[in-house]
């Protein structure tokens, strides 16, 4: 205990840097893989068999591809084919293709909760497709995936870990934990503070998450 009160003495401003560092690229990625999602979802619908195959594939690949290894091909394979994104770029267009991956296959199950008879009743009040799909069935949609989505956006902050493999400038806490590990003894003291600052994020989203869903679910 002494050792960890010594460790936020010392490094506790390093500690603070790390976490919004890793709530930076949390909320970034998750804001961008959730609206790519949302798109794709919604292209998916579209009596075009071409897009929904082609769509269907962009899921699929996405959403089992590990993280680590979409980020090894953008950061060193994509510079073969003249391609030059930063390191932190990387890092959160890595995780917003999953996340979009993920979004799209959670709003496709949430869609189909969606009764037939809502849309053939908008059909026959003159809506077009695209408004039924933004105005009825989207809204239902979005919240019967608020516990689905509460926990990619959990598992999302902790892949936010994948930092600590590239330069990134700046250290998210996985990074810091290694770095104090390397040039001190103080390894197991950052990785229990780092690990209680992880556990505490998650369990603040997972509150957010379950407050959102009994609201929604009032509206229902």
């Amino acid at each position: 205990m002494n050792s960890v009160t010594r460790l936020l003495a010392d490094q506790g401003p390093a500690f603070g840097q790390a976490l919004l560092l890793t709530w930076k690229l949390t909320a970034i990625s998750f804001i961008a893989g959730f609206a790519l999602g949302m798109v794709v979802a919604v292209l998916r619908l579209l009596p075009v068999r071409p897009l929904r195959f082609f769509l269907t594939g962009y899921v699929e690949i996405f959403r089992n591809i590990p993280s680590a290894a979409l980020l090894i091909f953008i950061v060193f394979a994509l510079p073969d084919l003249q391609v030059l994104i930063d390191y932190e770029p990387s890092v959160i267009l890595a995780l917003s293709l999953v996340c979009s991956a993920f979004t799209a296959d959670y709003l496709r199950a949430g869609m189909n909760t969606v009764d037939g008879g809502q849309v053939e009743a908008a059909l026959s009040l003159g809506m077009r497709p695209m408004r039924i799909i933004s105005a009825v069935v989207l809204p239902q949609a979005m919240r019967a995936v608020v516990q689905p989505m509460t926990s990619l956006l959990i598992a999302l902050m902790l892949s936010t870990s994948l930092a600590s493999q590239v330069p990134v400038p700046g250290r998210e806490l996985t990074a810091l934990v290694a770095k104090l590990a390397n040039d001190s003894a103080a390894g197991i003291p950052a990785f229990a503070v780092a690990a209680a600052l992880y556990v505490a994020t998650g369990l603040l989203i997972a509150w957010a998450g379950a407050t959102l869903e009994k609201k929604v679910r009032i509206l229902r």
